[in-house]
């Protein structure tokens, strides 16, 4: 009966423990702050539908930030309906879909819920995540419609270097013509600090498509806008359909303020940038005192990272024994399995509001780790 399957990532949006390390994102944009760019203090606001492919100036807002035309971009319900949707649309029952693992299953189970038979492209901690083009190579097939990253990626935060998406698109013109490259680029404006944030696939090719929201960087999850750009006329037009055809249109009042986060993008993702470099250093620091518990892969972008209990001091019993730990505590970690890593990887979301949160509820990591191994008389 079910064509999704349950996963334990939902309960990220069920009650949180006091500490929430298992999230991705960083603080989240309050409604006073947009209220009066978004309305002008005018309550008396049509709840109209909106238009299937989004309303024009925030189409035109989200292009300009991609180097895009507005008529190249679909807004949509969240990141996770442009997958959907992009799924629905080019997939039929038997295509096959690639996807580089570990992933946020979700994007997964969108490609499998539409019948496609999706591969894995490992990735791995030992390398750093880093996606092969040569990998990829030997998984396409004639039947190969789509190939889905994330860049950066989710669990690990690690970014794809543009060079190799430009080799990944060369692949797929020579080997799989019929393909579409899926870049989920949820993360990508999270740099940290000064760094540059990394260009948009969406400028890489007719076949390329670009995903992202304003759930990640911009602070603003609950407003539930995302978009697909892509440059191919005849794709856009069949995702407007397809959205018209299951949402009819996103909500105006999101929209709205959807735009009004747009034209206050500079700030709202410049403090969180700020924060961001200062909670990565700090994480950074934090590990470099439990060399003999943990190892990670730093990230490049957002506010997650993936780290790696030490195989040789944490056993089956000793990994059961650090979350129970982490439980009592009330803090949680994601588990690698959630996203189809080995059962030693957590991710770590660093985006906790504040550095004296972030200190505390890192404090109570290394409370479980060093119970966990003690326990076990290690």
């Amino acid at each position: 009966m079910a064509r999704f399957p349950d996963n334990e990532i939902i309960s990220l949006v069920s009650k949180a423990p006091r500490f929430d390390l298992a999230e991705s994102v960083g603080p989240s944009v309050r409604l006073a702050e947009l209220i009066d760019s978004a309305f002008g203090g005018d309550t008396d606001f049509s709840l109209d539908y909106g238009t299937a492919a989004g309303n024009q100036n925030l189409r035109q807002e989200i292009a300009t930030a991609h180097g895009v035309d507005a008529d190249d971009v679909v807004v949509t319900v969240g990141g996770m309906h442009a997958l959907f949707l992009i799924a629905f649309t080019l997939c039929q029952a038997g295509d096959e879909a690639i996807v580089a693992e570990p992933v946020f299953p979700l994007a997964r189970n969108a490609l499998a819920a539409v019948g496609a038979v999706t591969r894995a492209l490992p990735l791995g901690f030992d390398t750093g995540y880093r996606v092969d083009p040569d990998a990829l190579r030997k998984l396409l097939s004639p039947k190969t419609r789509i190939v889905s990253l994330a860049s950066p990626q989710n669990p690990s935060g690690v970014a794809i270097p543009v060079q190799t998406l430009r080799e990944i698109v060369a692949i797929l013109a020579e080997h799989a013509p019929e393909a579409w490259l899926v870049v989920d680029e949820t993360y990508r404006e999270a740099a940290y600090g000064d760094d540059a944030a990394a260009p948009s696939a969406a400028c890489l090719g007719r076949k390329v498509i670009a995903v992202s929201s304003l759930s990640k960087c911009h602070g603003s999850a609950g407003l539930r806008i995302g978009w697909a750009i892509t440059r191919d006329t005849a794709l856009r037009q069949a995702l407007v359909t397809a959205k018209f055809s299951t949402v009819i249109s996103c909500s105006p009042v999101d929209e709205a303020l959807a735009l009004a986060v747009f034209r206050q993008r500079d700030r709202i993702i410049g403090e969180r940038r700020k924060l961001l470099a200062q909670h990565l250093q700090f994480t950074e620091n934090w590990v470099s005192r439990h060399p003999d518990h943990i190892e990670w892969v730093r990230p490049d972008a957002g506010a997650l990272c993936c780290m790696r209990l030490k195989r040789d001091v944490f056993d089956a019993a000793a990994v059961e024994r650090f979350y129970a730990t982490l439980q009592k505590y009330s803090t949680r970690v994601a588990p690698g399995p959630w996203f189809g890593d080995d059962p030693l990887v957590f991710r770590l979301g660093f985006g906790l509001p504040t550095l004296t949160q972030l200190a505390i509820a890192l404090e109570c990591v290394s409370a479980a780790l060093t119970e966990a191994t003690q326990a076990g008389g290690k």
